[in-house]
Formats: structure tokens, C-alpha cells, sequence
């Protein structure tokens, strides 16, 4: 098997501390990746003028074609941009993917949880339109268009076929927003028609997320506009054990990214102490997507040896391990 390039983006808050044990992981587990290592997130913004993503960065993950990142700090009602938004702007990454079902040795009031959630990441009211019409009155647009539906309906539904998933819900509001979510709606409708393979129907977003919390086992597939997207994503991953128990994959026509969506505690920078699976989970599904499953196999199973024996954990896993103790355990349980 030939070495595969991907960029490793380490971000400017727990992949500081994780990104290097855990590529160490990866590579104990027998996945052959070469890393291009790259700065990004608030560090680089402070740091200089390019903002928190130089070109630089995404002209690393346009060449290689994948990326596997860490989480990067956001300012709250002001700063700069999202960096996970500047990436997926810059490189088409219309499509989030969350994966959601259990992880042995990780407590969840759910059992068999096995669902995938599509999300719509270009528009809705996630473009950042917004602007101020009068001292204290603030209007921010929420944009649909054919084109982008279109692309992510086609997206999901193959995604469907190619993953043996048999089950399609439609999630919006269009019983309110009659014409934004109406045409998202429209789209998908129209899109599945093309899939008579694939059972499809629609539900309207609270009453989505009443069923998924009520009886989760009867979701297979959920395609979601943006905003419901990213709601509905956080909701399913409470299904599975919490926030720490899933990966996030922005994936567009030419590339993958593969991102960590947990970590973003900064006061856990440097101690030793952070949970170290957040960033392990998409190191998983990097494996899998660049095919070297036998490494991402072996690396499951030695991660879920140790959450079963419950001796080297984390705090937030009920343990009292340091990370590198954790660490040090699941490559313990690959050899």
C-alpha cells in the first residue's frame, strides 16, 4: 500500500497537544499517512494579515485532496471568520456528513444507534448576510437557491445507495417558510423521485428532532438545510454518548476534510488532561475513506478495549488518566 498525503491542520486549541499522539496512533495502527503539517485558527489571525486561514493552507488540502483537522476558536460576535467556514467556502466542501452510532465502552441512553445525517453547508441563514436597518433592529437573510439543493439532495442520495442506507428524511419548516424552505423541500422531493430504490419522506424540523429523541432506531438517513443541520448533528451525537463520540466530515466534488467537532476548551490546553477520542474518531474515518481499513479496524478495537476496561480514562469519561496515560493504553492494546 502506497504512503498517503494528507494535510494535518492542528489548529489553535486541543489539537496543539493531540495532533501529534495521535497521528503516532494512527501510524502504531498500521495507517501509512505522510502529514503536510499547517497553521491555522486564531494564533495565525493574531499572528499576521492573512486571517485565520492562509492561502497557503487550503492550497495544501486542494493538492492532497484530504485534510484531517483540529478544532479552531471562533470569536463570539465579532473577529474574524469561522476558519471551518473560510475552508469550506474556499474549498466547496458542500456537504457535511455525521456518522452517528455507538462506540462500545462509551455510556449512552441508546443502544444500535445507526444513523447518518446530511447537512446543506453553503447557505441558509449559515452565509453570515446580515446587517443592521435601524439603531437595534438587525436583519440577516436566509438565502436557498435550486442550485445548492440540488447539489446536496444528488449528494445525499447517492451517499444513500452507495452506504446502504434504505430510509430518507427530508427536515425543514416549510409549513412557516413557505418559499426558502418550500424550495428546499421542492428540490428534495423532486431529487427522490430519481431514487424509487430509497423510501423517502418529509418532517418538519421540531417535530425531527422530537422523534429522534423519542425513538432514534427509526432513522436511517436525514438530509437537513444548514442551520437544522448543524442542530440536529449535536442532537444525534447526545443519542451516542455525547458531543466527544463523533466525527465530522466536510466533504465537496475534490475534497475531504475530516474534522474533529469537540475540543474547543482552552483551559484543557497543556494539562494533560483533555479526552483525546474527539480527535481520534475522524483519524477512523480518514482511514477507512483512504481505504486502509485493517489499521482503522485494529485501532477501534484497541480504543474500545480500553473504554471497556475503564482503568486509563480521562475525567469526562469518568476516569482520573492523564491523556498521555490514556494514550500510552491504547497502544498498549494494539500490540
Amino acid at each position: 500500500m502506497s504512503m498517503r498525503k494528507v494535510t494535518l491542520i492542528p489548529g489553535d486549541l486541543l489539537g496543539q497537544d493531540l495532533a501529534g499522539p495521535i497521528t503516532e496512533l494512527l501510524a502504531e495502527a498500521g495507517g501509512e499517512i505522510e502529514w503536510e503539517w499547517e497553521e491555522a485558527g486564531g494564533n495565525v489571525a493574531r499572528d499576521g494579515d492573512e486571517g485565520p486561514v492562509p492561502e497557503r493552507v487550503i492550497e495544501s488540502i486542494r493538492r492532497n485532496g484530504l485534510a484531517l483537522q483540529a478544532p479552531m476558536a471562533t470569536p463570539e460576535g465579532g473577529g474574524y471568520e469561522s476558519p471551518a467556514v473560510i475552508l469550506r467556502k474556499a474549498l466547496g466542501l458542500y456537504a457535511g456528513v455525521r456518522i452517528m452510532h455507538n462506540v462500545r465502552g462509551i455510556p449512552s441512553r441508546y443502544e444500535n444507534v445507526d444513523l447518518v445525517i446530511i447537512r446543506e453547508n453553503t447557505e441558509d441563514v449559515y452565509a453570515g448576510l446580515e446587517h443592521q436597518v435601524h439603531p437595534g433592529v438587525v436583519e440577516s437573510i436566509k438565502v436557498v437557491t435550486r442550485t445548492a439543493s440540488e447539489r446536496i439532495f444528488r449528494f445525499g442520495f447517492r451517499y444513500a445507495q452507495n452506504h446502504n442506507r434504505k430510509r430518507v428524511a427530508i427536515v425543514h419548516k416549510a409549513n412557516i417558510m413557505k418559499l426558502s424552505d418550500g424550495l428546499f423541500l421542492k428540490v428534495g422531493l423532486e431529487i427522490a423521485e430519481q431514487f424509487p430504490d430509497l423510501e423517502t419522506r418529509s418532517l418538519i424540523v421540531d417535530n425531527a428532532c422530537q422523534q429522534l429523541v423519542q425513538r432514534p432506531e427509526q432513522f436511517d438517513m436525514l438530509i437537513c438545510p444548514n442551520l437544522y443541520g448543524d442542530i440536529i448533528s449535536d442532537l444525534g451525537a447526545g443519542l451516542v454518548g455525547g458531543i466527544a463520540a463523533v466525527a465530522g466530515i466536510n466533504q465537496g466534488d475534490d475534497c475531504v476534510v475530516f474534522e474533529c467537532v469537540h475540543g474547543r476548551a482552552r483551559e484543557l490546553l497543556g494539562q494533560d488532561i483533555a479526552n483525546p477520542i474527539p480527535m481520534l474518531l475522524p483519524g477512523f474515518k480518514l482511514l477507512r475513506h483512504v481505504r486502509q481499513n485493517t489499521a482503522a479496524d485494529r485501532l477501534r478495537r484497541a480504543l474500545e478495549n480500553v473504554l471497556e476496561e475503564g482503568r486509563w480514562l480521562t475525567a469526562d469519561l469518568g476516569g482520573s488518566a492523564r491523556t498521555s496515560e490514556m494514550i500510552r493504553a491504547i497502544k498498549g492494546a494494539l500490540r
